[in-house]
């Protein structure tokens, strides 16, 4: 391992109450044990501040909306500037024109506020009513180049999407942070198997085929019908998992990638040289 190709990062899973508030201070200290135990980039898990309120087709929503800038970023901004580390910070946003997104805000470790990611792939399922909260996002993926590594960060149904993982890692990042809110619904069984295992091959996948590192963030604990099957998990670019939460306790998970592993799959397999552009040209919609 080359010394300046290594990076700490830190996965926050935790439990989610309706107290807005103290989700918030809860999870601010979650941040502060990442940090103590090395973490340089830090991840909290989708809509890290309210319960998940999209798994019903009408709700009152405003209320667990904030804008950006607002109290979840100068919370965060003040903190990741204390302990010199970058923050990605999901949370449900409002617009000063009145719309409302899923998105990523991203704190570098001086306490600045970087560009936006907002989600573009908006689920609309049974408990997974979000295209009646969430609009779909036009702006694009974003790439982070911080002090301590480049990465990309998309948003739970973002990942079942190969296009995203390779948008991304093709405009340079060499980590994909996937914050998600996901379980199983309770007393449900699902004739398509095991919805868990699906989810982490989808992004073990997406590493492999891209030669990125991959660290994906979800909740934990049973909220109404939705049961949060935690397991956060860092795996590297051949998709071999480094680390893995529990099914059912909140966790702060820290691992350490080491990032010069990319340029190995990458040229070694030769995803990125094989590639043949000039049939992917024409894509149907």
């Amino acid at each position: 391992m080359k010394k300046n190709s290594l990076v700490t990062i830190g996965a926050v899973q935790s439990k989610v109450s309706a107290d807005m508030g103290k989700n918030l201070a809860h999870t601010l200290t979650l941040v502060r044990q990442a940090a103590k135990k090395g973490a340089k980039i830090i991840s909290l898990q989708e809509l890290y501040r309210t319960e998940y309120f999209p798994q019903y087709k009408k709700n009152s929503f405003d209320k667990y909306s904030e804008t950006i800038p607002g109290e979840s970023t100068k919370a965060f901004s003040a903190l990741a500037k204390e302990l010199g580390v970058v923050i990605i910070v999901p949370l449900f946003e409002k617009t000063p024109d009145g719309h409302y997104y899923n998105s990523a805000v991203v704190i570098d470790h001086t306490g600045k506020i970087l560009p936006t990611y907002r989600k573009i792939h908006i689920p609309q399922d049974a408990l997974f009513y979000e295209k009646n909260y969430f609009k779909e996002s036009t702006d694009g993926y974003k790439i982070y180049k911080t002090k301590f590594g480049t990465f990309a960060v998309l948003i739970c149904y973002d990942q079942w999407f190969p296009e995203a993982a390779r948008m991304a890692t093709l405009a340079g990042a060499d980590i994909i942070f996937y914050p998600t809110a996901i379980g199983y619904v309770q007393g449900y069984k699902s004739p398509d198997g095991d919805w868990h295992d699906a989810w982490e091959t989808i992004m073990r996948g997406h590493a492999i085929a891209n030669g990125v590192h991959v660290v994906a963030i979800n909740r934990t604990g049973k909220e109404d019908k939705l049961n949060f099957w935690g397991q956060s998990f860092a795996c590297d670019s051949f998709g071999k998992v480094l680390k893995r939460a529990s099914a059912t306790k909140e966790e702060v998970l820290v691992a350490t990638l080491d990032l010069s592993h990319n340029k190995r799959i990458r040229e070694g397999w030769g995803f990125f040289n094989n590639r043949r552009p000039d049939t992917y040209q024409w894509v149907p919609e």
